[in-house]
């Protein structure tokens, strides 16, 4: 059977500029584009001059986290400017008083927009519950706080050493805090709260397939893959067969591999294993990116994995013929994954062997190393930090430093494969995910707070809408997306508004009216 679209505004993706009106599919597939006047077809779906992209790929982002915060508490302004009105939300959260074994889960606070101006404590969150474990992600999701059911839980008292590459914060007394500081520690959390419920870990899962559906996002960059206690691409399979509808890449945190495991990039056209992941540092708003200069608090930022960690990374990735992603936020941290791969040989032909993750800040020289280097470089940076965070990045950062973060005008013009993406919910925003706040901030670079954002690195809405689909699928390996080509799968997104022509204050307001997905419709806002 053959569908075909008619009098529409079809963005393929191929160029900023290549455009048709009515295309045609067949078997799942795109199988004609060209223009409504070379179609004769009475049956033919009329798109009414509605505007039509390839389905949005988010090459960056958490979706075990996202599926977690989806039935979680959202501790983000505006609802939660306060610890106070933080424990107040989690009174409200619809697993309370579900029994022992069920955990209050939150997400996305920032210290630095909390009333108090602190993290809140294992004392805070007892308030909220003694009986059940809580567990709330900070704001970066690179750190954590867990009430004393859940410490108990993880097995964490005051004599519990901190892990590598992490910190267990304590009172003065002694006493655990409650705050885990960076992925390592978080992790004796979640491996406590996922050893509870598999197929609640699965549950979850199928339940935020709609979630990516109603952004229109049709495949996914798994960035946190996991292989205890659990393989996450065992929990996708799972979820998959309960109807969880994206595609995924899945990249497994390269710290978590036993000595002399093996990795290889397995899949198909729905899952496949395509790298690993690497933590070069933490984050700026945490204060824990490694940049070159201390913050103002005296605080240096941490370097999770030196030079010679790097290239035996490196090495495993280039053997198993996976791509190396390298989480690098700081710029001493991006200047040491520049200076220690920029000699090597590429080894992957179809999409760059090194993604530097973040790249929040660059330098002119950053870029001329990447411009001669003989590495392959992708970019996949996030305009909703610099959306959502500005406060922090203005506090943390000299001036000199503030100019340099997030140049994504800079990132299109070098050598670099770039990018946009979310690293949903690793940020205080209550949309963290939307395609859309980031191509807002992308096109004005206008901060949530209205502040301006090193405005000569802004980009159009064509190319912002690149990041999101042919540049993505090409960083990513979504052979069959990116474009609405003849062969590619007939991923596609019909939004309410045109994007090209709205005034650019009004992007933030664009949305998905349908999602298609193999030439099926799989989402529909009737609002």
């Amino acid at each position: 059977m053959e569908q075909t679209f008619v009098n529409g505004k079809i963005f393929v993706g191929t160029s900023e500029t290549d455009f048709a009106t009515a295309f045609k599919v067949k078997d799942g597939r795109i199988s004609w584009i060209g223009q409504t006047d070379q179609i004769d077809d009475p049956d033919a779906i009329d798109l009414h001059q509605q505007t039509v992209l390839p389905g949005l790929i988010d090459c960056h982002t958490h979706p075990k986290y996202i599926a977690d915060a989806l039935h979680g508490t959202a501790c983000t302004p505006p609802n939660v400017n306060s610890i106070k009105e933080m424990i107040t939300a989690l009174k409200q959260s619809p697993q309370l008083g579900q029994g022992p074994d069920v955990w209050i889960e939150g997400w996305g606070f920032d210290e630095t927009k909390l009333a108090e101006h602190r993290s809140p404590t294992v004392d805070d969150l007892d308030q909220v519950t003694t009986e059940q474990p809580i567990f709330i992600y900070r704001s970066d999701c690179h750190s954590s706080v867990g009430n004393s059911k859940a410490l108990e839980l993880a097995g964490i008292d005051k004599d519990t050493p901190d892990p590598k590459g992490g910190k267990i914060e304590h009172f003065a007394d002694g006493r655990p805090n409650g705050f885990m500081r960076e992925v390592a520690a978080s992790q004796l959390l979640i491996r406590a709260k996922s050893a509870q419920s598999y197929t609640g870990d699965v549950q979850n899962m199928v339940n935020s397939s709609t979630h990516y559906l109603e952004n229109g996002i049709v495949a996914i960059g798994e960035m946190m893959g996991r292989l205890k206690p659990y393989t996450t691409l065992q929990l996708y399979q799972d979820a998959v067969k309960q109807g969880f509808t994206p595609r995924a890449s899945i990249y497994y945190v390269y710290d978590e591999l036993d000595p002399g495991q093996s990795l290889e990039p397995v899949g198909d056209d729905q899952l496949r294993v395509a790298g690993i992941k690497i933590f070069m540092d933490g984050s700026i708003s945490g204060e824990t990116a490694d940049n070159s200069i201390s913050y103002p608090s005296g605080k240096r930022g941490v370097l999770l994995t030196n030079q010679a960690k790097l290239k035996t990374a490196v090495e495993f990735a280039k053997e198993h013929h996976l791509q190396a992603a390298i989480h690098a936020m700081g710029n001493a941290a991006i200047q040491l994954v520049l200076d220690t791969t920029c000699n090597m040989e590429p080894w992957l032909d179809d999409m760059p062997s090194i993604r530097i993750e973040h790249a929040s800040l660059l330098s002119d020289q950053m870029f001329d190393q990447i411009n001669h280097a003989k590495m392959h470089y992708g970019l996949s940076t996030q305009p909703i930090f610099f959306f959502a965070e500005d406060e922090s990045y203005r506090t943390y950062l000299t001036p000199e430093q503030f100019k340099q973060a997030y140049r994504i005008k800079s990132m299109l013009n070098s050598n670099a494969l770039t990018t946009l993406s979310s690293d949903a919910p690793c940020t205080p925003w209550a949309e963290p995910d939307s395609p859309f706040y980031s191509i807002y901030a992308a096109v004005t670079r206008r901060a949530a707070n209205d502040d301006v954002v090193n405005e000569a690195e802004a980009i159009s809405v064509p190319q912002a809408i690149l990041g999101y689909t042919k540049w993505a699928a090409e960083i990513g390996g979504f052979t069959h997306n990116g474009t609405l080509e003849v062969g590619k799968s007939a991923d596609f997104v019909i939004l309410n508004k045109d994007i090209f022509t709205v005034p650019a204050d009004e992007l933030t307001q664009v949305r998905a009216k349908e999602t298609w997905f193999k030439g099926q419709c799989v989402y529909r806002n009737n609002d």
